[in-house]
């Protein structure tokens, strides 16, 4: 598992299929390079329509920390991730993000599995 980094790489994903929650929006697609295949990437992203530094940073971790204990699980290698937060992230119950994260990376692998590269 490795981390986006660059504006390219999600602008990459950007492009993919979307599965909308109401805590956030995945965003998904396949690598480009065929010689990383076996990784999965994984980008967050926290608005400032969400609020200000101390609420983006707490949105920003409870997704962060959801992640960690659910993946690599769910996720299928040679993919992408984008995690785009939405205010009911602040408020979602524990428990319940885990789930919908992980259905919702379920569902985006049942969409990657049927478009073809």
């Amino acid at each position: 598992m490795t981390r986006l980094r660059r504006r390219s790489e999600f602008l990459a994903v950007a492009r993919g299929p979307r599965v909308p929650r109401d805590a956030f929006v995945l965003q998904g697609n396949r690598r480009a390079e065929p010689e990383r295949a076996d990784i999965v990437g994984i980008g967050l992203t926290v608005t400032r329509k969400i609020g200000g530094a101390v609420i983006r940073n707490r949105a920003r971790r409870r997704l962060r920390e959801a992640l960690r204990r659910i993946l690599p699980g769910p996720a299928r290698p040679g993919h992408d991730y984008v995690v785009v937060a939405r205010p009911a992230a602040l408020t979602c119950p524990f428990p319940l993000l885990q789930q919908e994260l992980v259905a919702a990376i379920e569902q985006m692998g049942r969409r990657l599995g049927r478009s073809r590269p």
